[in-house]
């Protein structure tokens, strides 16, 4: 089953919608082109992204498969993607979530999923995948984060201000207790475990950096209320204190980590 979303965690996700796709970092395409390449991913495959959001990596993957199907259990969510991929013929939106995923979902050569597995009964999905994978393919598991570089002196400066409107509400895989999807995936049917990283450095304009704390459901706007107004405010003055020419310099990661069958399975 999946882990059920009270009514207020559900009001955050529909108003981090609009911003969700300036405001996150963007998962790097050569990494979608990698992971492509290492399932042998191609046009007479099928793509499930589950807990899909706004869509950015079914989008990036409709290039490399015959067909994509993005998932997500937030109408705002879908809607925004569907917005976004008007051109694309090969992408469909279907709402629902990881309980919805069955034999009646299709069959898929790779089950993607950008910073949503957490939500989900994570033993569950994989039991549930196994049925819907088809043989030799796999399920990839999308992150970006931020090495400790110089570039990215201002990021955990940053993160306290976020945190400080954020009711302190702490991340799930950061909760005493919490067991890795690393873990989980070597307990399940994909345990053969690859890990695919490009690392880029980027630029973020002060727009941005103030969508990117509008996008996280513990500072989303729905839960902030009256202090969004402050929030913004002091994003702007972070930004302006630190930006040369207009912009900070950051460097992501993006990585995926893909867990397959034992071969022969």
């Amino acid at each position: 089953m999946a882990i059920p979303l009270a009514d207020d965690e559900r009001r955050r996700f529909r108003s981090v919608a609009p911003h969700y796709v300036i405001g996150r970092p963007a998962y790097a395409p050569r990494l979608l082109e990698r992971v492509a390449a290492a399932v042998g991913l191609g046009r007479g495959d099928a793509v499930l992204d589950l807990g899909c959001g706004p869509g950015q990596l079914a989008r990036g993957f409709a290039a490399m498969a015959g067909q994509v199907v993005g998932m997500d259990p937030e109408p705002e969510m879908l809607r925004v993607a569907a917005a976004l991929s008007e051109e694309v013929p090969n992408l469909t939106w279907a709402t629902g979530g990881s309980d919805d995923v069955g034999p009646g979902a299709g069959r898929f050569r790779l089950v993607v999923m950008g910073r949503s597995f957490h939500w989900m009964d994570r033993a569950d999905t994989l039991r549930r995948l196994d049925g819907i994978v088809v043989p030799g393919g796999a399920v990839a598991l999308f992150q970006t984060s931020h090495p400790e570089t110089p570039d990215n002196g201002w990021v955990a400066d940053y993160s306290a201000l976020r945190r400080g409107y954020g009711s302190g509400d702490a991340d799930r895989h950061r909760r005493p207790g919490w067991v890795r999807h690393e873990a989980l995936l070597l307990d399940s049917a994909f345990r053969r475990l690859d890990v695919h990283a490009v690392i880029e450095r980027r630029t973020v304009t002060e727009d941005a950096l103030v969508l990117r704390a509008l996008s996280m459901s513990s500072s989303s706007p729905d839960r902030l209320g009256e202090q969004r107004a402050a929030l913004e405010r002091d994003v702007r003055s972070f930004f302006r204190d630190r930006a040369a020419a207009g912009v900070l310099t950051e460097v992501i990661e993006s990585q995926a980590l893909i867990g397959r069958r034992e071969e022969g399975a």
